[in-house]
């Protein structure tokens, strides 16, 4: 709700100034001022832009860590398997998902004990897509497609465990 106030602020404002330098534009200042009220609202809203997408990028939801305490999990989707190289991760560690695929897009989805879906990421051909998150609560969950990718779409399941430490 927050982003879709802000960007009809930003609209309304937008569209206030346009609506502003047409009025003001059949009043006869000259094509030198208008010029100049043109190039400084063009530049401030320019700049005005920048430190939005900054700050409102600034944490990327989807920014891999770096850190030493982080485990790697490699999941390869193919027609009509997840490949998954742990069984277990330990829970209140971070947890990166490198996610790829052999042969068509498919969607990594992972789904809690409680059959929630806790995040999911495209696989590609040709590209490891990575995410990652923190398990908080030990169980058996489940890697799903969500990407219909044929036949046997809905026999694309692989399990791990999360246990706590």
């Amino acid at each position: 709700m927050l982003v879709l106030s802000v960007s009809l602020i930003l609209m309304a404002g937008i569209a206030w100034f346009f609506v502003d330098t047409i009025r003001h534009s059949h009043e006869g200042p000259s094509d030198d001022v208008l010029a100049n009220r043109r190039t400084s609202a063009i530049w401030g809203l320019t700049a005005f832009g920048v430190v939005i997408s900054v700050a409102s990028l600034w944490s990327w939801p989807h920014a891999v860590s770096a850190a030493d305490d982080v485990v790697t999990v490699n999941a390869t989707g193919g027609q009509w398997y997840w490949d998954i190289d742990v069984e277990e991760v330990p829970a209140g560690r971070t947890v990166v998902f490198n996610a790829h695929t052999e042969d068509v897009n498919h969607g990594l989805g992972i789904y809690g004990p409680d059959g929630r879906l806790h995040i999911q990421v495209q696989a590609m051909p040709g590209y490891v897509n990575q995410i990652e998150y923190v398990f908080d609560e030990p169980g058996l969950y489940q890697v799903l497609c969500m990407e219909f990718c044929g036949i046997a779409h809905h026999d694309m399941i692989a399990e791990f465990t999360v246990v706590a430490n």
